[in-house]
């Protein structure tokens, strides 16, 4: 009888914690919750980019808005790390409506394998139960039933970066879902060969495969976009990217194997991220690039 009462318990402090996470969410003004929210419930931009901290610090939707003429919001989360993650943060948009353009940044990491390539996919856990789709990826990873015996479980990932979101706006600077970086004290100074993992994960690619097949149903116009880095990278290092585009009629742009501000190292906060200067600039680069695409389409 014992027994039965401390598993009581337990499951009682489990639900109220989880509770209570749910709405230090909805209120925190971290660097995810505020996004989480507006996914799910307002999010309705006629063009979304997506995409981990890259696509987060690199796309200002205000000036690439001016340049369209349509509404435009930065759906990339930091740390999301991969293609699971994008399909997940998809699944959701799709859930409330569908956008008329998806600009995926995409990495390596996307189609390349790796040693533990769902570890990521955690920040997301407070959304399951909103999207079959969604929570398909868990089940596949096989943390799906964690995170429905522990609700408490699902805020892990995020939960010191949610409290803190109660004291500290870190919103601040944000424009429809951008972040800027600020200016670093050092800019990149050696201007470093990268050789991108060429490693095919077939798993990867069948997400990718099911990312394009859901925006081609839901008539989404789906392009492929590689920011600059601070990083020089053989033509080839995109050729798995390149070919997998290229076999689905996906626009692919690629702003870094051009090696676009190779020669300004003053707009990078460090070999893979702009700073807010450099992401300006770029945004208005990519805007017009955007613009020629969805005139060429019309």
């Amino acid at each position: 009888m014992s027994i039965v009462i401390i598993l009581a318990g337990l499951f009682a402090i489990d639900r109220v914690g989880g509770f209570v996470m749910d709405r230090v969410g909805r209120i925190s003004k971290d660097g995810f919750s505020p996004k989480f929210q507006y996914i799910q419930k307002e999010i309705d931009q006629d063009v979304l980019f997506l995409g981990a901290s890259r696509c987060e610090h690199h796309y200002v939707p205000g000036i690439i808005a001016d340049s369209l003429g349509r509404s435009v919001y930065n759906v990339g989360f930091g740390s999301s790390d991969n293609i699971y993650s994008h399909y997940i943060v998809l699944s959701h948009i799709l859930e409330r409506y569908s956008p008329k353009m998806i600009c995926l940044e995409v990495m390596p990491s996307d189609y390349c394998r790796q040693d533990d390539p769902f570890t990521f996919i955690s920040i997301f856990a407070p959304l399951i139960g909103k999207s079959e789709r969604a929570d398909s990826v868990f089940r596949m990873a096989g943390t799906y039933w964690k995170y429905q015996v522990s609700h408490i479980y699902r805020y892990n990932a995020r939960a010191s970066s949610n409290l803190w979101g109660l004291v500290l706006d870190r919103q601040r600077g944000n424009d429809n879902g951008y972040t800027p970086l600020k200016e670093p004290a050092v800019f990149p100074s050696l201007l470093s060969k990268e050789y991108p993992d060429k490693t095919v994960d077939p798993l990867k690619i069948e997400y990718l495969d099911r990312f394009a097949t859901l925006c081609r149903q839901e008539d989404i116009k789906l392009v492929f976009i590689v920011s600059p880095k601070y990083t020089q990278v053989e033509p080839s290092g995109y050729e798995v990217l390149r070919r997998f585009a290229s076999e689905h009629s996906i626009q692919f742009i690629d702003y870094h194997t051009s090696g676009l501000y190779h020669d300004h190292p003053e707009y990078f906060k460090d070999e893979g991220h702009l700073w807010d200067r450099g992401a300006r600039l770029f945004s208005s680069v990519v805007a017009q690039d955007l613009k020629h695409i969805i005139q060429c389409s019309n």
